[in-house]
């Protein structure tokens, strides 16, 4: 998970690692923080898969601090992120962290992968409204369960309505005419990436 919002920041531009972890908490940090614990660690996997190069900044180091390390996404790693974006979550428990992250980068999909990533979430949360749904017709539990179970059923249904929203600004985008300029230069842009 972290990897995606990785490579997804460096696409933007080359970054070292305390500009990555400021990024992240800037544009993720209502759902998620990241730690240096895990930040560089990442980094240096992603490093030895050739998804990222590591470049020593230009600025000279100061007495008893060390050159900040840059690092870009390379070809191998544009790849990785298409993947990664558009791979299917294995386990639901960070299946709803994993969307958000996925979610903050949707800019870098084509049309098509967009709407058809959107619709592959709205069915899993219809599954899991109908599971909801049915454990609270059983019945037999206390209040406070209860409660959590009507909490989580309206919160699907609002993330569920939310995302029907998305797909039909989504389509809406692409059957202007301007939509059609854009999933071109996407597609080229996709192609050129593979």
């Amino acid at each position: 998970m972290l990897e995606v919002a990785v490579l997804g920041l460096l696409k933007d531009r080359p970054m070292h690692g305390y500009q990555l972890s400021q990024e992240l908490t800037a544009q993720l940090g209502g759902f998620w923080r990241v730690s240096y614990g895990s930040l560089y660690p990442t980094l240096r996997r992603l490093e030895r898969q050739g998804a990222v190069e590591p470049n020593a900044g230009p600025e000279a180091p100061t007495a008893g601090r060390r050159r900040r390390t840059t690092y870009r996404i390379t070809e191998a790693g544009e790849r990785l992120f298409l993947e990664l974006l558009e791979e299917r979550p294995q386990d639901t428990q960070t299946e709803d962290t994993k969307f958000r992250m996925r979610l903050a980068f949707f800019k870098y999909l084509p049309p098509e992968t967009r709407v058809r990533l959107l619709e592959r979430r709205r069915a899993s949360l219809e599954d899991r409204l109908s599971s909801i749904t049915a454990s609270i017709e059983i019945g037999g539990r206390d209040d406070y369960a209860l409660a959590l179970m009507q909490h989580g059923r309206d919160a699907t249904r609002s993330d569920i309505d939310w995302l029907t929203g998305l797909i039909a600004n989504e389509r809406s985008r692409q059957t202007t005419p301007r939509g059609g300029a854009e999933r071109r230069k996407l597609r080229r842009k996709e192609r050129t990436t593979s």
